[in-house]
């Protein structure tokens, strides 16, 4: 599945937010070595860099699409292209951090720890995560794709899965001295026509888009925009409100 770097963007500054509130909260001094996994398009990597301007910064993603858009980014960073489920370091870093890329990736109870492990003593190892999972834009998107002449095709794809809390704080307490887990909603003010579809199309959407093709897929699309119009419409005023779940996990080693 390729992912499209200006369609992600399209709410870049909303995007962006959640990056910088996660990057507040992270309280390590000159650190030498940070990893950013699952860096996209850059956005998230550029705080980094803002932030610790002598570190050697390392960007991580699978898409290569992603990673072109990246390198068109003014500061200083090395650009991996490798999956982050199989990703190591050369060396431990001091922070690694991570906005909006694990929900991707299954078997958290193993895939953090094995992350955190690359930690530096006195590092940090921080992480959010959409957690909007119950909310509409979420279940209309497999509702729909559950009913209708796609649904064979459709069958097992998925857009994502996070733990609750407290697993997370159990897989990580363990090996972490510190954990500071919380949860923020995001009553995002969009703009523009069918604009949550504007937003899942960017993430949510894409994996079941991609297993479609031709009419079947614009019939697909079709009904999940106009399931999404009746459960988030647009106000006189032009805009469209749009809860949205995160959830944030900064751990000290």
């Amino acid at each position: 599945m390729a992912w499209d770097p200006r369609t992600y963007l399209t709410y870049g500054n909303e995007r962006t937010r959640p990056a910088a509130e996660l990057l507040a909260r992270i309280d390590c001094e000159a650190p030498r070595a940070v990893a950013d996994l699952g860096c996209g398009p850059g956005n998230s990597t550029a705080l980094l860099a803002t932030r610790f301007p002598d570190a050697e910064i390392e960007g991580v993603d699978n898409s290569a699409e992603m990673l072109a858009e990246a390198r068109k980014s003014p500061f200083r960073a090395r650009w991996t292209l490798a999956d982050v489920s199989a990703w190591a370091p050369a060396k431990p870093c001091d922070v690694i951090y991570s906005n909006a890329t694990y929900q991707w990736i299954p078997h958290h109870t193993a895939l953090l720890p094995r992350l955190f492990s690359y930690v530096k003593p006195g590092g940090t190892f921080a992480f959010q995560v959409p957690c909007n999972f119950r909310e509409p834009s979420h279940t209309l998107l497999h509702e729909t794709a559950a009913n209708g002449p796609w649904a064979a095709k459709l069958e097992g794809v998925r857009d994502g899965r996070v733990l609750e809390p407290e697993e997370y704080f159990d897989i990580l307490e363990p090996v972490a001295g510190h954990i500071d887990i919380w949860e923020t909603c995001y009553t995002q003010t969009l703009t523009g026509e069918d604009a949550v579809f504007r937003w899942t199309s960017g993430t949510a959407l894409r994996p079941f888009a991609a297993a479609l093709e031709g009419a079947e897929r614009e019939a697909f699309l079709a009904e999940y925009r106009h399931r999404l119009r009746e459960a988030y419409p647009t106000r006189a005023s032009g805009i469209t409100l749009f809860p949205f779940h995160r959830l944030f996990c900064v751990a000290k080693r």
